[in-house]
C-alpha cells in the first residue's frame, strides 16, 4: 500500500500547478498506475494537446486488469502485458509495436482501425472483438480465439493465425496476402470479397465458410476441408488444392478448378476434375519479416506542467 500511496501524493503534488486540461489526463494516467501490480515498470507520456491526448506505454504490466479502459490511440512500444485483461476496452486507433500480448483477453473490446506491427499475440482471446480496419505485418495470432470478431475491411500482411479459432469471424473485404491460416477452426467463417493471395490454410476447417467472390490466387489449400463452403465466383489461379477435400463446396465450376492446380487426392463435387500445374507452386511459407520496431520510450517524466 505504501507504494501506491507514494503515486497518489505525487499526483496531487503536480495537479496543484497543472492546468486544468491537463489534470484530466493526469487522472487517466493514476487510473493506470494503479491498475495491477506489475505497473511499475510501465513508462508513460501524456502529450497535452488542443484535439487529442496521447499515451505512450512500454515496460510491462503483465496481469493487468484494464478492463473497461479507454485507451484510445495509445501507443505500445516493446510493452509487455502478458495475460493482461481488457475485456471491452476501447483501443481504437491503438498501435502495437513489438510488444508481447501473450494470453492476454480482448473479448468485446474495440480495436477498430488498430495498427500491430510485429507483436505477439499467441493465445490471446478476442472474441466478438471489433478489428475493423485494422492493420498488421509480420504479427503471430498462433492459437488465438477470434469467434464472431469482426475484422472486416483489415490488412493482415505475413500474419499467423496457425491453430487459431476462427469460427464466425469477419474477415470480408480484408486483405490477408502471405497469412498463415493452417490448421485453424474457422466454421462458418466470412471470407466474402477478401484477397487471401499466397496464403496458406492447409489442414484448416473451413465447413461453411463464404469465399463469395474471395481471391485465393497462389493460396495452398492441402489437406483443408471446406464442406459447404460458398465459392461462388472466387478466384482459384494456381492455387493449390491438392489433397483438399472439396466434396460437398457450393458453387465451384470447372472453369475455376481448371485454374487450380489438383491432383488425384483432390476431392471435388460432381464430375468436376482436377489439373496438375506445369511448373513449380510458389508457397509462402514463412511470413514476411516484420519492420524493426523503434525502442522503447525513454522518458521517464510522467508529465510537465508550466507554472
Amino acid at each position: 500500500m505504501a507504494g501506491l500511496s507514494g503515486h497518489s501524493d505525487w499526483v496531487k503534488q503536480i495537479a496543484r500547478h497543472t492546468p486544468f486540461s491537463l489534470k484530466v489526463s493526469l487522472i487517466a494516467t493514476a487510473g493506470l498506475l494503479l491498475a495491477g501490480p506489475a505497473f511499475a515498470g510501465v513508462e508513460m507520456t501524456l502529450q497535452d494537446r488542443d484535439v487529442a491526448r496521447s499515451v505512450s506505454l512500454g515496460g510491462s504490466c503483465n496481469r493487468c486488469e484494464l478492463s473497461g479502459r479507454n485507451l484510445s490511440g495509445a501507443t505500445f512500444t516493446g510493452a509487455s502485458f502478458i495475460n493482461a485483461t481488457l475485456v471491452g476496452a476501447n483501443l481504437r486507433g491503438a498501435e502495437m509495436v513489438g510488444s508481447n500480448f501473450t494470453g492476454s483477453d480482448f473479448s468485446r473490446a474495440n480495436l477498430a482501425g488498430v495498427e500491430i506491427v510485429g507483436a505477439n499475440l499467441t493465445s490471446t482471446n478476442f472474441t466478438s472483438a471489433v478489428l475493423t480496419g485494422a492493420e498488421a505485418q509480420g504479427s503471430s495470432f498462433v492459437r488465438a480465439n477470434l469467434s464472431r470478431a469482426d475484422l472486416s475491411g483489415a490488412e493482415l500482411h505475413g500474419v499467423n493465425f496457425n491453430g487459431a479459432t476462427l469460427a464466425g469471424a469477419d474477415f470480408s473485404e480484408s486483405e490477408l496476402f502471405g497469412a498463415t491460416l493452417a490448421n485453424v477452426h474457422a466454421v462458418g467463417a466470412n471470407f466474402s470479397d477478401a484477397e487471401i493471395n499466397a496464403s496458406n490454410l492447409s489442414g484448416g476447417d473451413f465447413s461453411g465458410a463464404s469465399f463469395r467472390d474471395a481471391s485465393l490466387d497462389g493460396a495452398r489449400l492441402t489437406g483443408g476441408t471446406f464442406a459447404r463452403a460458398d465459392f461462388n465466383d472466387a478466384s482459384l489461379r494456381r492455387t493449390d488444392i491438392r489433397g483438399a477435400d472439396l466434396s460437398s463446396a457450393r458453387n465451384l465450376t470447372q472453369d475455376q478448378i481448371s485454374e487450380a492446380c489438383g491432383d488425384g487426392s483432390t476431392r471435388l463435387p460432381g464430375r468436376l476434375t482436377a489439373h496438375a500445374c506445369r511448373g513449380s507452386i510458389r508457397v509462402i511459407r514463412t511470413p514476411p519479416a516484420p519492420p524493426a520496431p523503434p525502442a522503447p520510450p525513454r522518458v521517464r517524466n510522467f508529465a510537465s506542467a508550466e507554472h
